[in-house]
């Protein structure tokens, strides 16, 4: 886990600038790529998925590693040829978890933040998944562990595999001549973001796009049929932790709701978007389409607007305190620390929202910071000033979130696409 902590501390940089970048050229080109409270919550979203693997909270049904060890019919040295192997392997398999979460209700759930940003940027690509308990998805990786791809071969490859993913959220790319037909492009991901009919459920390849082709899910980019982005059951928050549950707490609802035993136990395996007959009729939904779709927003002034982009930037420099000094904390005080960022996070995106469950987040902000101050933190190196910084930050935040609630507080309005 420090590799992967030290790793970011490099990469996290790297794709903070290219979204700068982005935003820049946008706005020279005249062409509006972002809008701030998304962009903030989509950072946002980031930012919890990395403290959800940093802190493990992933089980592993049957590791890569175990596989290998135990079924694998040989035993190679790492020759250059599997990593090429282990990068068309992940690939491979990436192709299909893409599909299946695509294809069921309850496998949705696992993919639903991903697409639930209204806009399509960079910003959007940091949309990842905190909902994610079990790792089902290891019979897809049998044939790697097959052919003997070294555990240590596929440990390197798959980050690349995944940053490799991050570049192709944009509008600002045109169509790219022959790579179309190779790798994925901005182009072919506009599609899979889109919820037009023309778009829906294609493009599910992550890096090479053949496997679209080959398995009959490929859609080009029509010039006369305009991207739609989103999801059909619009999430109408910013709070990514609730976006992340939103849709498994919509299948119990239903499951409670419906009439039918048959029902109760089908709807979790039934595809994406399936309800019962009755609860369907009690209980209808707004849907979004691309031609009825109406994106969510909240009014803010620009002081409200700075101080979340400060809270943002407190939780940002808080988590880049804990990878950096990740072989020094403790595991408690570390997931202390952890637990105190993603409820700032919680927090301030909920005061985003203007909903009223930023006061407990902030209550239990200055809970947290209590404690660590006079419990963990003087058995740590990290020296006295975090205690000076800590305590004064977590009042200071509540009184300003009080003001903002009662005198500047958001309020909900939708916009046209």
């Amino acid at each position: 886990m420090e590799t992967y902590a030290q790793v970011l501390t490099i990469a996290i940089p790297f794709f903070v600038g290219l979204i700068f970048i982005e935003a820049f050229i946008g706005y020279f080109k005249d062409q509006k790529v972002n809008r701030p409270m998304d962009t903030i919550s989509s950072l946002s979203s980031g930012m919890t998925f990395i403290l959800k693997q940093l802190l493990g909270l992933t089980i592993v049904i049957l590791s890569y590693e175990w596989m290998v060890e135990h079924w694998s019919f040989f035993n190679w040295k790492a020759h250059w040829w599997l990593y090429v192997a282990a990068f068309v392997g992940l690939d491979f398999a990436g192709y299909w978890q893409h599909r299946f979460n695509h294809s069921f209700n309850i496998l949705w759930n696992r993919h639903v933040i991903h697409h639930s940003s209204e806009e399509f940027n960079l910003a959007c690509a940091l949309r990842q998944n905190i909902s994610v308990i079990f790792q089902v998805y290891f019979f897809l990786y049998i044939p790697m562990a097959l052919i003997g791809v070294p555990a240590k071969v596929v440990a390197v490859v798959a980050p690349i595999q995944f940053f490799a993913q991050f570049w192709y959220h944009t509008k600002l790319i045109n169509k790219m001549g022959f790579l179309e037909h190779i790798i994925v492009t901005p182009s072919h991901h506009r599609v899979h973001h889109a919820i037009n009919e023309k778009y829906i459920d294609k493009n599910f390849a992550e890096i090479f796009i053949i496997w679209d082709k080959l398995f009959g899910t490929f859609q080009e980019e029509l010039d006369d049929v305009p991207a739609v982005y989103g999801i059909k059951k619009a999430a109408q928050t910013w709070n990514p932790a609730i976006i992340n549950f939103q849709h498994l707490w919509l299948l119990i609802k239903d499951a409670w709701r419906t009439k039918s035993l048959w029902d109760k136990i089908r709807i979790w395996f039934m595809p994406t978007g399936w309800r019962p007959a009755d609860v369907k009729d009690r209980f209808p939904l707004d849907v979004s389409n691309e031609s009825s779709q109406v994106k969510y927003d909240t009014s803010y002034s620009p002081l409200l607007l700075t101080w979340i982009f400060v809270q943002f930037l407190i939780a940002f420099l808080m988590l880049y305190i804990m990878m950096m000094q990740i072989d020094v904390l403790d595991p408690f005080s570390f997931a202390l620390l952890a637990v105190f960022v993603f409820t700032s996070i919680f927090a301030y995106t909920s005061m985003m929202d203007g909903h009223w469950s930023v006061f407990p987040a902030e209550l239990i902000k200055i809970g947290i910071a209590l404690y660590f101050v006079n419990f963990a933190l003087p058995t740590l190196e990290l020296g006295s000033w975090m205690a000076f910084v800590m305590v004064p930050y977590v009042f200071i935040s509540m009184l300003v979130t009080l003001y903002f609630m009662k005198f500047d507080a958001p309020r909900v309005r939708l916009i046209t696409s």
